[in-house]
């Protein structure tokens, strides 16, 4: 696993882009996150802006324990939710890559908030180091 500065962290996987997306799916349905929402940015880009680029798709992850906690901890933590995780094309090899929960802990100051972040990051990281 590759951290990508403080805000992401990352692994490269050979699995295809279909197969690398499922596999995410299943893995983070094993900690507790369901796929809320799913984007399509090459389809996107291809089709408001006629601009072609690898496939890149972003998959909203939601923990709903963890996003009540958060939530109520400090109701403005929702424009972190839900926590994009990404599957993007680089030639042979996909990279996945997510948005590091400790952020949102880094700029909303709140205990209750850096623990609920802490968990997060944990079941993510658990999901991403077992791609393969």
């Amino acid at each position: 696993m590759n951290a990508i500065g403080n805000h992401a962290f990352e692994v490269t996987t050979s699995r295809t882009q279909e197969d690398a997306i499922a596999r995410v799916t299943t893995l983070l349905a094993e900690e507790g996150f369901g796929i809320v929402t799913q984007i399509d940015l090459q389809g996107t880009l291809r089709q408001k802006l006629g601009v072609e680029t690898p496939p890149y798709f972003i998959l909203g992850a939601c923990n709903p324990a963890l996003a009540r906690r958060a939530v109520a901890a400090d109701p403005s933590v929702g424009v972190f939710l839900p926590c994009n995780v990404v599957v993007r094309d680089e030639g042979d090899r996909r990279l996945v890559f997510a948005l590091e929960p400790k952020l949102m802990a880094q700029v909303i100051d709140n205990a209750e908030l850096r623990a609920v972040a802490d968990e997060a990051s944990a079941r993510l990281r658990a999901a991403l180091e077992r791609v393969g």
